[in-house]
């Protein structure tokens, strides 16, 4: 494994231990992979992250992508502190209890701005909800 890969590698561990506590933990997040700079996370969706119509909860998916995109842009810049600026969520078709995978990637970047662009699937993986996020260096 290469230097950039120990590190990210490294990062990633570290960002796993401080988010159990927070509220990526109080859903269920977790890591599955980065690689080529597209990050990967996935939630087991139980009973407690659906609607009453028996679907996932439309925060839970927000949150979901809004995580995803959050990290890839702390990847990138991992000296920075960032911050979501705006969240733009498609909800295209619904998803149920079961393993949800989020993928997450940079689209754009400036000294100041930083855009990304989400998806979820079900474990067929079919697409469920898309979004995109736009963080600002603080």
């Amino acid at each position: 494994m290469d230097d950039a890969n120990e590190r990210m590698n490294k990062r990633l561990q570290q960002l796993a231990a401080s988010a159990e506590t927070t509220f990526w933990g109080f859903l269920g997040c977790e890591f599955v992979s980065m690689q080529d700079n597209i990050i990967t996370i996935a939630l087991e969706a139980k009973t407690h992250h659906l609607n009453p119509l028996g679907i996932v909860h439309g925060g839970v998916l927000s949150s979901l992508l809004d995580n995803a995109m959050g990290i890839v842009v702390m990847m990138a810049r991992p000296e920075d502190k960032v911050v979501t600026t705006n969240l733009n969520v498609h909800f295209v078709a619904p998803l149920y209890e079961g393993r949800l995978l989020v993928t997450a990637e940079l689209v754009h970047q400036s000294r100041k701005m930083i855009t990304t662009q989400g998806r979820v699937v079900d474990r067929e993986g079919n697409l469920g909800t898309m979004g995109t996020g736009t963080f600002r260096v603080i």
